[in-house]
């Protein structure tokens, strides 16, 4: 049932769907639009989003600049969860969908508008990570989904759509992919990756080179970090945004961080995509270098039989649900020893840890030498042994 919408705020992003959108606001709903793009570090200049949301219909635009607190706030504490979806996504879009949401509520309830609208489809996770935040942060806010709404089957008629109307898309039939990029990385869907047996083409490559043309010299990388954070890299220390935008660089120069998997959507299907997160690769690694010489063997243990739950969390939606924040605040408790310098080996798409330093490793090389040392009897790991063995003994007995 339409609902009855006086003002609303929606996501504009400037790309095929959004700029639909618009218009089919105002001829469905006759009201005021405004709308709402995030910087989230898309490369892209954005301003002239500004005229084009106006010509389409909307009353007036926000363009905020959200790269600081995007990295801050939501790429790092993922990154100290060292989370990844299904063993290979590192998240890039899931955490970026709820900072917008949030700030979207925000520009709403500074509006005064009534709903908030999101171009994300009905068969994606994209539409339950907005409206779980705007449910989290606004629990009366009205929503409308377009995609759930207008009689358009597929991206084919919106270009379609958007012709008639003279509305400006770069999405054309012969190219129909849905991106989405930010400092974390960019995903590519659709067309030619609808058919999982397809290769990818090489003129998808954005963030990272193809291997085939990466430097056939290797370059070495040292991360810094502080309490499970990276704060320099190659001993320049750099804000959030800074970091990541130069890991990016260092790592995207050598084809690292490029993924293509077919992963298990929320909603219930399998949908098959392709991500470049170079950066992200190279932080992933230098992180788990740092973790493993000053992290309690537990407590990593423990931390890693967290990730699956974090990662799905994230993947998707729940960033603002009180299971995140109780496991995010175990994983920060457990971070505050992860300090020191990791030095990552950058080679035609391989990201290879070849050292690690800190100085408050609990590695002892008096402890782990093969020669001759005073600190370890190695008698006593006869009764260890032996005690760990007891109950496996008892069993086979009772066996016969």
């Amino acid at each position: 049932m339409k609902q009855n919408i006086k003002k609303i705020v929606v996501a504009y992003s400037g790309g095929l769907d959004t700029s639909v959108i618009i218009t089919w606001l105002k001829e469905t709903y006759g009201c005021e639009v405004i709308a709402f793009t995030a910087d989230i570090g898309q490369g892209e200049e954005l301003e002239p989003l500004r005229d084009k949301a106006i010509r389409t219909g909307a009353s007036k635009i926000h363009i905020d600049d959200l790269r600081e607190e995007f990295v801050r706030d939501f790429v790092f504490p993922l990154l100290r969860a060292n989370a990844v979806y299904e063993g290979r996504y590192l998240l890039g879009t899931s955490i970026a969908r709820p900072l917008i949401a949030k700030r979207q509520i925000e520009i709403a309830e500074k509006e005064g508008a009534d709903a908030v609208c999101h171009g994300a489809t009905g068969k994606g996770n994209d539409q339950v990570r907005f409206e779980l935040t705007y449910f989290a942060l606004k629990p009366g806010v009205k929503i409308v989904a377009p995609w759930r709404e207008w009689t358009m089957k597929g991206r084919e008629e919106l270009i379609d759509y958007a012709a008639k109307h003279k509305i400006p898309v770069t999405a054309t039939k012969s190219k129909p992919f849905s991106t989405d990029r930010n400092l974390l990385h960019i995903s590519y869907e659709g067309g030619v990756l609808e058919d999982p047996w397809a290769e990818s083409t090489a003129d998808m490559y954005t963030m990272a080179v193809p291997v085939e043309t990466a430097p056939d010299k290797a370059e070495y990388a040292e991360v810094e970090y502080a309490a499970g954070n990276p704060v320099a890299i190659n001993g320049r220390k750099l804000g959030p945004a800074a970091l990541l935008t130069e890991a990016n660089r260092i790592a995207g120069a050598h084809g690292v961080g490029r993924v293509d998997l077919v992963e298990n959507r929320y909603v219930g299907m399998k949908s098959r995509g392709v991500y470049e997160t170079p950066g992200g690769t190279l932080l992933h690694a230098a992180h788990r270098a740092v973790e493993s010489i000053t992290m309690d063997r537990e407590v990593l243990h423990l931390r890693d039989s967290l990730i699956t739950r974090y990662a799905e969390l994230v993947y998707y939606g729940y960033w603002f649900s009180p299971e995140r924040a109780m496991l995010q605040t175990a994983i920060d408790e457990a971070q505050k020893n992860v300090t020191g310098t990791a030095r990552i080996k950058l080679y035609k798409g391989n990201c290879d840890v070849v050292g690690r330093k800190s100085a408050v490793s609990l590695y002892r090389p008096d402890l782990a030498t093969f020669e001759a040392d005073t600190v370890y009897d190695q008698k006593d790991a006869e009764g260890f042994i032996r005690l760990n063995a007891l109950r496996l003994r008892v069993g086979a007995k009772t066996r016969g």
